[in-house]
């Protein structure tokens, strides 16, 4: 069986897809899979990697052709965003390489490009059978259009369920983490390097938020303002607050607020390679993550693999995700941050207690081998599948 994992923004973005497709690819073709990687930018820099042309959301030519599709038909067309334009273009060109490549199997997380290789495998253009890894909150009425769906968390299935939106053929199957990439410290924390990189004291308390740094879903400036209220209240704590993400439209605004707010208690770390991710959890003492609602995300995975206890709204795929090894709280209102922040702060036993449990919980659930295993199944029963009940 020949598999395609395809993202339009690898080798130009850093989210969670990204980082998911290149993840995945990799962890099959250390299984021995016949694996190739579809990018839409940048450098391939293996020989299972495939460069994959498109118009890349903040191109000029993706502005270019925003401004000159009239506004209904850019939506209708599925261009009316530089992404829908990216990942349009992204399809055009990856058909081809799945027809050249004979590809049996695509494994994609941008819904658009899901839709529209399942139309060319339908009206047998193509042999290939695309699965969606639903990671971008795509309304019921999208989710019902997909043949071969991967929810992924129980709750997002049950939810498609209740609503009367369900496939025999689709399935539930979490992301996975690197356990071993994404690890404790040996001495219980990174060597210091990267602290005295920063400039933050060997003795300070690291929070640490991995996300897009935007306002809407992300909620960042909810995170710094319930650090500027702990710190208002108990200038005591050593408490520094890392923010890493992905680069948005506000950011440069979040960072003006921020800095101005907590001064030299914290640090935007904008695009922070992600090679050294992996150090910067083993740098910090506690996760948080300000989002109400979250598909999976992947960073969740990382600080819990890395022995961070996880504060995270409540819920019911975080809560799922974090298991015992972190507080589910009401993120919806004001303190419901800081007063964790407080308790944690003050208390080392009760940090390596959820430290230990997060890092056994996410072994027993996420680790890479055991979803991977998971993944392979569902192929073969997506391979087996009859034509004509896939096309129905």
């Amino acid at each position: 069986m020949r598999i395609a994992i395809a993202s339009s923004g690898l080798g130009h973005v850093t989210r969670g897809i990204e980082a998911w497709a290149a993840d995945l690819g990799q962890a099959l073709l250390e299984r021995g899979e016949d694996v190739i990687l579809c990018q839409g930018a940048g450098q391939c820099q293996a020989s299972h990697q495939r460069l994959v042309p498109c118009y890349t959301r903040d191109s000029p030519q993706a502005h270019r052709l925003r401004g000159w599709l009239p506004r209904f038909l850019g939506w209708r067309l599925g261009m009316g965003s530089g992404y829908g334009i990216e990942q349009t273009t992204f399809t055009w060109n990856l058909q081809k390489v799945l027809r050249r490549e004979k590809v049996d199997i695509l494994h994609v997380q941008d819904p658009q490009v899901a839709l529209l290789i399942q139309r060319c495998w339908r009206w047998g253009l193509l042999r290939t059978r695309p699965i969606l890894a639903h990671g971008t909150e795509e309304p019921l009425d999208f989710q019902r259009r997909i043949v071969y769906l991967q929810h992924l968390a129980p709750w997002h299935l049950d939810e498609a369920r209740s609503a009367g939106v369900w496939k025999p053929t689709w399935t539930a199957i979490p992301n996975f983490i690197d356990t071993e990439t994404f690890r404790p410290s040996a001495t219980g924390r990174e060597d210091g390097r990267l602290r005295a990189e920063l400039q933050i004291p060997d003795q300070a308390l690291v929070v640490l938020s991995a996300a897009a740094i935007k306002r809407n879903h992300k909620r960042v400036d909810y995170v710094i303002g319930e650090f500027a209220a702990l710190r208002a209240s108990r200038p005591d704590l050593p408490l520094y607050l890392i923010l890493a993400g992905a680069w948005e439209a506000d950011t440069d605004a979040l960072v003006a607020e921020g800095t101005q707010r907590l001064g030299d208690r914290v640090r935007f770390l904008v695009r922070f390679p992600r090679h050294r991710m992996a150090q910067l959890y083993r740098t910090a003492d506690l996760f948080v993550l300000g989002s109400l609602k979250e598909m999976m995300p992947i960073a969740i995975l990382e600080a819990a693999a890395s022995g961070l206890p996880c504060l995270v709204n409540a819920h019911p795929v975080m809560q799922w995700m974090v298991g015992p090894g972190g507080l589910s709280l009401d993120l919806s209102a004001p303190g419901g941050l800081s007063r964790a922040l407080e308790q944690l702060g003050s208390d080392s036993d009760r940090r390596r207690q959820l430290g230990q449990l997060a890092r056994q919980y996410c072994l027993e659930h996420f680790r890479r081998d055991r979803v991977v295993d998971q993944i392979l199944q569902y192929y073969q029963f997506v391979a087996a599948t009859p034509p004509s009940r896939g096309q129905k």
